[in-house]
């Protein structure tokens, strides 16, 4: 028994984290002296929709498979896609059988996290958002929450382990329990004590809604704080907010009414994309939670499409190796990677591990920057009532 119930990473690398049916195949295979040369494809659709996805989760989906005697091609990691693979393994099928449940998981949580973070970027472009889902998830997955959600364009994250395992520092604000502990009434105590104790660097961020009127708890920390408050946070409950963008305009009219113009106001609380469109214009920044970090998985699956050089797939899925193709006017293309691609267009999957070998360094500002950019070439449009 371990104190937590979390797989350890050892087991995951070693190919014990898979599915019985896995072990079962590879035991008759084994008995029966069969093992095919074959080619696999990860897929979550095989043709183009219109809907992009962001991948994310390949970093740890080629540590998983380095080592093992195989090829691998993938769409590099922060690259939108719209059908066929983002994946490719060529190499003798028992040579990676075992590692197929761990290796969707690692990509299909990722790219579902770093799509809805996409998606709450493109609702509020020009604002700060950070992410703040963390406590929805187990903890043993917090750092992959908050790495997709920078690949996903976030500018920041809350947990503190994850910040370490990132090489990122966490930022925050408080929480309604500092201001509790001080009691009702007494706010300007807390907000005073807690400028008084964090760090010159850290932002004087007060928590404004805890007991009374979101404006005047609002007014009251700007007059117990002054010129020391850089922002207010608004974090109503959603069954005693009322309208919260009538809420933050009240709170924008009081500040500007008293020349405190200067003061960010900074708005969470099981916020999505729709609410932050709504709510952009008058606000400095967002704190986004269950709609990044809970976001669904992307429905990847890994079929093998090719056998001893020869197409092969089960009913519903394609047959033979592909390619996959940005078209110049910032489309998907996926076709046989043996016939022509589409003019002017640029091949996707490039190869990361040769013969076991990792070929590719992984970055993170290198991945968020390829994220950023390709985003901006595709233009893939968000559904702000995702």
């Amino acid at each position: 028994m371990t104190a937590f119930d979390i797989i350890p990473p050892e087991t995951i690398a070693s190919g014990k984290a898979t599915d019985a049916y896995f072990d079962r195949t590879v035991e008759t295979l084994e008995a029966t002296d069969t093992n095919p040369h074959v080619v696999a494809e990860v897929t979550a659709d095989q043709f183009s929709d219109g809907e992009f996805e962001l991948l994310a989760g390949v970093k740890d989906a080629v540590e998983l498979l380095s080592g093992l005697p195989i090829d691998v091609w993938t769409l590099p990691e922060g690259t939108l896609f719209d059908g066929g693979p983002v994946m490719r393994i060529e190499g003798n099928y028992l040579d990676f059988a075992r590692y197929e449940t761990s290796l969707l998981g690692f990509l299909s949580h990722a790219s579902g996290i770093a799509t809805n973070a996409m998606r709450a970027r493109q609702a509020a472009p020009e604002t700060t958002v950070l992410s703040f889902g963390a406590r929805h998830v187990h903890p043993s997955i917090a750092a992959v929450v908050e790495r997709s959600a920078l690949i996903g364009g976030l500018d920041g994250f809350s947990h503190v382990a994850a910040g370490e395992v990132l090489g990122r520092e966490a930022g925050g604000t408080m929480p309604h329990a500092l201001l509790i502990c001080f009691g009702r009434g007494n706010q300007e105590a807390a907000w005073r004590a807690y400028d008084e104790t964090m760090p010159a660097a850290a932002p004087r961020v007060a928590l404004c809604d805890t007991y009374s009127d979101e404006v005047d708890e609002v007014l009251r920390a700007a007059a117990e704080l002054g010129e020391d408050l850089d922002s207010v946070r608004l974090d109503t409950t959603s069954s005693r907010r009322g309208d919260f963008e009538q809420i933050v305009r009240e709170v924008r009219w009081e500040l500007t009414a008293r020349d405190l113009d200067d003061i960010d106001i900074f708005v969470s609380g099981g916020l999505g994309p729709a609410d932050l469109e709504r709510l952009r214009e008058h606000v400095d920044g967002f704190g986004v939670g269950g709609f990044v970090s809970n976001a669904d998985p992307v429905d990847f699956a890994l079929d093998i499409v090719e056998v001893e050089g020869e197409p092969a797939a089960k009913r519903g899925k394609l047959s033979g190796t592909k390619q996959v193709y940005r078209t110049p006017d910032g489309g998907h293309h996926v076709a046989l990677v043996d016939r022509v691609g589409p003019s002017g267009g640029t091949p996707l999957l490039e190869p990361v591990i040769e013969d076991g070998t990792v070929t590719r360094e992984f970055d993170l500002d290198a991945t968020i920057d390829r994220a950023a950019r390709d985003i901006e070439r595709v233009d893939p449009v968000s559904d702000p009532d995702a």
